[in-house]
């Protein structure tokens, strides 16, 4: 039996641009109440209007990832204003490029907190309702780098590989319950986080709203079926 989408509620992280925006604005299209979390309060509230503007709701909140106060307080906010979440999308990420040797520890520490602790601690937040009501999904923004590390990207790729490994066990975890757990690992995307590169095609490179579209994709199967982890990659080389 497919769920009914309309009227749920979900928090999706860095919401404000990049793939988040895309997702957030696909989630408000298919009428899913969403609170948008982002540093940029700016930006989610943008967001927000245009989520309205397609007869849906949703709520701007400012938030910084590394900090467990700012999760716990997304979270009771959305609570407050909606009721239980159904859905989250940990879609926030960060990372620097740079050799191993001339990395900064405080960089790895930034990376592992954004991209891997920041998904646990929220979903940590989340699931004692969602095991209560035997209903909900975590659906996690990964990457290639989730598969196939890259030189210059060890604690990116760490904390991707990472989230990879959480999706598996959290499923396992959570599957009698009727939560729907997956990862979408994206190739290129083109987004901000890509820098301009003259060896890029960038309408050939994957779009923020396939990405949104993909969540759409996990939410809308059947209570008895799970895509538990989806690749998503160019149909052409973006490379010229």
């Amino acid at each position: 039996m497919q769920p009914s989408l309309r009227g749920k509620i979900a928090i999706v992280t860095g919401a404000g641009r990049g793939i988040g925006r895309a997702v957030a604005l696909a989630l408000g299209e298919a009428g899913i109440r969403v609170a948008l979390a982002a540093r940029s309060e700016e930006e989610i509230r943008s967001v927000a209007q245009e989520i309205r503007r397609k007869d849906s709701d949703a709520i701007a909140l400012a938030a910084d990832l590394t900090r467990d106060a700012d999760m716990e307080r997304i979270v009771k906010q959305t609570v407050s204003e909606w009721g239980d979440v159904d859905i989250l999308v940990n879609n926030a990420g960060w990372g620097k490029t740079s050799s191993v040797v001339n990395s900064r520890v405080e960089d790895w520490d930034r990376t592992f907190q954004i991209n891997l602790r920041a998904p646990m601690v929220l979903t940590r937040l989340l699931l004692p309702a969602m095991i209560e009501k035997k209903f909900g999904a975590i659906i996690n923004i990964g990457s290639i780098s989730s598969k196939a590390g890259q030189a210059n990207t060890s604690a990116y790729s760490a904390s991707k590989f990472g989230i990879l490994g959480f999706t598996q066990s959290l499923f396992e975890e959570v599957r009698e319950y009727g939560i729907k757990v997956s990862i979408i690992l994206p190739g290129f995307v083109d987004t901000p986080l890509i820098p301009v590169n003259k060896r890029l095609d960038r309408s050939k490179m994957i779009q923020p709203r396939d990405i949104g579209d993909a969540v759409l994709y996990v939410l809308s199967t059947p209570s008895n079926a799970c895509p538990v982890e989806m690749t998503i990659r160019p149909q052409q080389t973006p490379y010229r």
